[in-house]
């Protein structure tokens, strides 16, 4: 269906900007003046909203900072290498493992989805902790001597102190023998965490990529799998279905990644890219370095799988497209036989999503197979690019939001009145306490995947879940 046939009864343009209006009330003309742009009703086009710019201050925001891109969300799945937090242990211990980027091997042998960090004290901020790093990465690879390689990823400290951890990198990775890859990625840096998505690529640029070959023979049918971090078990369910249309997935970037793989990408056929807002960047590098085109895709709901699926299928010989039609016509009866189950429960069922990199789109699609309809939208950290892939999907006339506040969001909820908040961890309680559903698509709320043919059933059941707990009957909402 196009976004020019979607629309929702009772929203019209005027409708929304006098919500969007009313909200706005509340701020001084100051801050109502920067936070307007960012408010818009869907225009169904183009991005209608202003993006990527420095949340104002005392603007609540859900944003996180450029090291919770580079390690949290690039680096930290990579399963085979040591990931070091540089600085204190609160910013390392938040970012070790709260996504939920699932890791195949052994742990401590082929796998080091450990937390490890270089406990920036006092001393270390007045002195430098220029040693202190020497010596962690000695006790890294005396105790790891498996590991494949190790980053090194700066917090907020190391930026003011000036300390040089790609001096420190440089040396060590002699003396060690192995790959120390610096990644100055303080958390102050830009304006959100989407400067350290491209500061990971770029050191993945400069120190990994075409520094290794793939030691099985290359095929016609090589890709890789870009931006997808194995969140509850995505890449697992993304790499299954492209291997039964006949695709051989030589590397995943980087849930459950290995470098080794991640350095030989560049003689792949085609990248396919997931999440767009955090490996754009490496997918274009590779397209303009090394001629490998890409593609994005989504794996969300049987409609978006489909239609994926084919399109993939169109940079392949005439096999693969016969691969893609059997397996669609295997895994229709199947996802049929989810919607005929959960359907006539959500049916009608209005969502609002706020959330970061991808799925504020790409999750429309999976929601209305289900016959549910999303009257609200917005990232946290998005770019004008984003938007403008997130206008056709939304219904016309619904409401888009970019780095919005819990206050917006709470505001927006009151109005629009939602069976059901999909968000994050930081929004979660707000919402539950209003006495709505919610499901957390940060992390699947500890499920998932919800990625692929597998992942459907399992989505469909948990919205099911959380929009028809009879819980809801016995919580008084305090607002």
């Amino acid at each position: 269906m196009s976004n020019a046939a979607k629309r929702v009864e009772g929203i019209t343009k005027e409708s929304t900007q006098e919500m969007i209006d009313k909200v706005l009330e509340v701020y001084p003309e100051k801050g109502r003046k920067k936070r307007a742009p960012h408010l818009a009703p869907n225009d169904g086009v183009s991005s209608c909203v202003k993006s990527n710019r420095k949340t104002v201050p005392g603007v609540m925001s859900a944003r996180g900072c450029a090291y919770a891109g580079a390690k949290g969300v690039v680096w930290g799945p990579i399963r085979d290498m040591v990931h070091i937090s540089h600085g204190p242990v609160g910013c390392g211990w938040y970012s070790w493992g709260t996504r939920r980027n699932l890791m195949s091997g052994i742990n401590g042998v082929t796998n080091f989805g450990m937390q490890f960090t270089s406990d920036f004290q006092e001393k270390d901020i007045v002195y430098g902790g220029d040693k202190k790093l020497k010596q962690l990465l000695e006790e890294a690879k005396g105790l790891f001597p498996l590991a494949k390689g190790i980053s090194v990823l700066s917090e907020c400290p190391v930026g003011l102190i000036g300390d040089d951890i790609n001096a420190v990198a440089k040396q060590s990775a002699k003396e060690l023998d192995i790959p120390v890859i610096p990644c100055n990625c303080e958390g102050f840096r830009g304006v959100s965490q989407s400067l350290g998505h491209h500061i990971s690529n770029d050191t993945i640029r400069d120190f990994i990529i075409g520094t290794r070959e793939f030691a099985e023979p290359e095929s016609p049918y090589d890709i890789a799998l870009i931006g997808d971090y194995n969140i509850g078990g995505d890449v697992w369910s993304a790499k299954a279905l492209l291997e039964e249309i006949g695709l051989n997935v030589k590397a995943t970037w980087t849930g459950d990644g290995e470098l080794d793989r991640i350095a030989a990408t560049h003689t792949v056929k085609l990248n396919l890219i997931h999440c767009y807002r955090s490996m754009n960047y490496m997918c274009r590098v590779m397209e303009e370095k090394y001629g490998i085109p890409w593609l994005e895709f989504n794996f969300f709901g049987p409609s978006k799988i489909k239609e994926s699926l084919r399109a993939i299928g169109e940079r392949f010989d005439d096999r693969i497209k016969e691969n893609v039609e059997k397996v669609i016509a295997k895994y229709d009866p199947i996802m049929q036989a989810v919607i005929d189950e959960y359907r006539p429960r959500l049916e009608g069922k209005k969502v609002m999503i706020y959330v970061g990199g991808l799925r504020p789109r790409h999750t429309v699609g999976a929601y209305e197979d289900l016959g549910m309809v999303v009257v609200g939208t917005g990232y946290e950290f998005a770019h004008g690019d984003d938007y403008e892939r997130t206008s056709p999907e939304m219904p016309v006339d619904t409401v888009i939001f970019d780095d919005a506040s819990e206050f917006e969001l709470e505001k927006f909820a009151h109005q629009i009145k939602p069976d059901l908040v999909a968000s994050g961890i930081k929004e979660k309680y707000v919402f539950q306490k209003m006495g709505l559903p919610f499901r957390q698509m940060h992390s699947w709320d500890y499920s998932g995947p919800y990625h692929g043919y597998q992942g459907f059933p399992i989505f469909a059941r948990d919205i099911d879940m959380a929009v028809n707990s009879p819980t809801w009957s016995l919580i008084k909402s305090p607002f």
